[in-house]
Formats: C-alpha cells, structure tokens, sequence
C-alpha cells in the first residue's frame, strides 16, 4: 500500500484537482491525504481571532466571503446539476456550521473545530469528484482513527489498531482518501497536528499500515541544495538519509514539516518527495542512508533569540547547566542551538513566547543577555567528526559575515552557524556559490 499525500496548493483550486486523478487513479491500493485548499486554513484562522476579539460581525463577513468562494469552486469543480447541487449543500453545511461559533463563548475547542473544516472540505469535495468521474473511492474521516494524547503526542498504539480495523471495511477499495492535520484528542475533541501536520498525517499513517513509500506531493520538486526563494541556480537533491532531511526541515526547508520523517524513520519507510507540477520528476527520496557528500544543502531558519549567560559560578562547578535547562524546562521551550566556555552559555530558542520570564529567572544565576532577530543556518553534508579538512569553504564564504554561534560535533550531518537575519541573503547566496558552484 502506497501513501500519498497532496498539500494545500496541489488541491488549491479545481484544475489542480483534476489533475491528481490520473496520478492516483491505478491499480495499487492507496490511501490520499489530502490538506486544505490553499488559503483555506489561514481564513479560518483570521476567524477564529475576530471571534475571540468578540468581533462577530466582521468574522461572520469572513465566513461568508469563504463560502463564496467554495460555491464557486463547486460550479468550477463538478459538471452535473446534481452534483452540483449536492455539493452546495455540502458546503452551506460546514459554513453554517461556523457561523453557530459566532452565538456564546469562543473558546479554543471551538476554534479547533473551525480550522478542521478545511480539511473536511477539500477531502469530501474531492470524494464527490472522483465519484462523479465514476471512480471507486472512501472517504475515511481522520478523525475516526487519528489522536493525539495528553501531551499533545500521537497516540501510535490507538491510530494503528484503529486505522487497521477501518480499512478491513474496504477489503477490495483501491483508493482511499482522508484529511490531513486533524485528530482528535485524548478526551475525544477535535484537535489537530499543529500546523504542516499533513505531513504527519502521511508519515503516522505509512507507519501504521506499514506502507511501501510515502509520497508527499508539493508544488517543488523535493529538497533543493539551497533556498530557491533568494539563491538562483539551485538543484534538486536526489537521494537524502532521514537524518539529513530532517536537519533541513527542521532548520528552515519549507517542503516538509520537521516531525514527519520520524514515524518513517522508525519502520524504514521510503520518503519520496514529488512535484504535482512535473509530476514525471523523480524528485526526492528519502531513505535510512544516503551518499556521503561533503556539502550537500544550506537551509536557514529565522525568528531564534539567542541568550547569553555568564556567571563566575559556572567555573569548575557541576550543576549548574542543569539548573540553566530546568528554566527552559519549566517554561516548555526547546533549545537549538548552545555553545559554553568556562564561565558562559549562549542558547538559541524559536519560541520566545516565554523569553521575559526565562530571562528573568536565567538571571539570578548571572548576567543575561538577550539578542533577537537572528537567524541558524545550518550546512547538511559530511561532518563525521574523524573526518579531517572538514567545512574550510563555510569559513571562507562566510568570512565577511559575523557569525555569532557555532555548532559542530553534535550531528555528523551538519553544522549550524547563528547570523544576524539582516544577513541571512547574503549567507545563503555566498555558500551556495562556495559550496555547490
């Protein structure tokens, strides 16, 4: 059984629809995953903050505008009246249901609610399509056998059993679709797996029936050696170990969202990466090893604080960085990046939701310093630590660059630098010229 999922623009409007059908439409069994249509999630989410700013007319305008939208897509997406019909009343009914938010309390229960909608339409309307092409499908709901638990984590054990007893309901089925990012949680509500959690989705799913390949289809042709939104010329990687993409998803490749690989990972599962686009690309395949290749991509991730300690009590003491990581323990912030000398720490965070009050309490162990706007850029390639004349050319393309933090040694497939964001352009466009020209 083959996994495949399709984003948000590879749904983002009824053309693109249309076209997945001969990409799915064979004799393998598969089961398509499907996001929300492209936009979709980010209106409903701009509802759900007018609805907690007790703005009700302005979000039920915004909902309204939505359904619009959707009935035209409908006229755009299916040929026959019935059809159609039928898919207007599908779409009145989820926008309708919406709008019941509008009357009471929002709460966050109710805004995850809303942004499950996206999801439920993009997969029924697609279902409607295939089977107006006479296309044998099921619409199986993710949230039949998708959950999360307690801490937020999918719960491996509950989706296994759960998506294994509904498949043997479609015994003879070679197409069967559900929804991407949503699930429900350990109380039963609807939730869902954090934003780009399609690719969860995808992945936890793979896992689960212990699938042949996971194919996550986007709109680029898989993992590219730089970021091609500010670097000209940039190629696509053809063969990458899970470590290594995980690296580069982790730390600013857009293509895949970080936690999806690791479900893969676990059953050594292959990750292709494909583009709807050109769809006859090989694109990217993702496998437990790959060829050793000194540099093989630059990625950089924005929005990291850095945090400064330095205090005399560090020197020749123990315990003291274990005081440092119950701070950000207590405060649910993970760590990037950190460097220490004899008397100082420097650790880099992306959530800086609580960084007031981690900078805070860091202070009654020393003096704190605290720089926001930088950026990590990390090198993917072969930094095996027995290796020797490892990483000369990142020094020499960077070297009018200030680099603020190093980090090397701790993976054998990368090394992360800490730049200013004003600098960040540069950086990319000078590795790539040293490194892949």
């Amino acid at each position: 059984m083959k996994i495949m999922k399709f984003g948000g623009t590879s749904v983002g409007n009824p053309d693109r629809m249309k076209a997945l059908i001969p990409l799915i439409n064979d004799d393998e069994k598969k089961i398509v995953v499907l996001s929300a249509m492209a936009g979709t999630t980010n209106s409903l989410v701009e509802i759900s903050n007018l609805l907690y700013a007790e703005n009700v007319n302005e979000a039920s305008d915004k909902n309204d505008t939505l359904r619009s939208n959707y009935h035209r897509v409908v006229n755009e997406l299916l040929e026959t009246e019935s059809n159609k019909t039928t898919g207007h009343e599908l779409i009145d009914s989820h926008f309708d249901h919406i709008a019941n938010f509008t009357k009471g309390v929002f709460t966050k229960l109710k805004e995850k609610e809303i942004l499950a909608q996206g999801e439920l339409l993009s997969t029924s309307l697609f279902n409607l399509l295939l089977q107006e092409r006479n296309i044998k499908s099921i619409l199986l709901p993710a949230l039949s056998f998708m959950r999360i638990d307690k801490d937020g984590e999918p719960d491996s054990f509950y989706i296994e059993e759960n998506i294994k007893r509904e498949l043997k309901n479609y015994p003879s089925e070679n197409i069967i679709i559900t929804q991407g990012f949503i699930c429900r949680n350990a109380h039963g509500e609807i939730d869902n797996l954090k934003r780009g959690g399609s690719d969860f989705t995808a992945s936890l799913i793979g896992s689960a029936v212990n699938a042949s390949e996971i194919q996550i289809w986007t709109d680029i042709n898989g993992f590219h050696n730089n970021d091609p939104r500010f670097v000209e010329n940039t190629k696509v990687i053809r063969e990458l170990s899970f470590d290594e993409a995980a690296e580069l998803a982790y730390f600013g490749a857009k293509i895949l969202h970080p936690s999806s690989v690791y479900p893969a990972r676990i059953k050594n599962i292959p990750v292709r990466l494909k583009n709807t686009m050109e769809p006859s690309d090989p694109g990217t395949l993702i496998t437990l090893s790959s060829v050793l290749q000194d540099y093989k991509a630059v990625a950089a991730k924005d929005g990291i604080s850095v945090l400064r300690i330095r205090s005399d009590r560090m020197l020749m003491a123990y315990g003291f960085l274990r005081k440092v990581f119950e701070i950000f323990e207590a405060y649910r912030t993970p760590i990037d990046m950190i460097t220490t000398s004899e008397v100082a720490v420097s650790i880099t965070i992306d959530n800086s939701e609580f960084i007031k009050q981690i900078a805070k309490e860091l202070k009654e162990l020393g003096s704190v310093e605290v720089e926001e706007n930088q950026t990590i850029v990390c090198v993917v390639g072969d930094f095996r630590t027995e290796r020797t004349g490892s990483a000369p050319e990142i020094f020499e393309a960077l070297n009018t660059i200030p680099l603020k933090m190093i980090s090397y040694g701790g993976s054998p497939n990368s090394l992360s630098l800490l730049i200013d964001t004003s600098n960040k352009i540069e950086a990319l466009r000078l590795l790539s010229k040293h490194l892949f020209d």
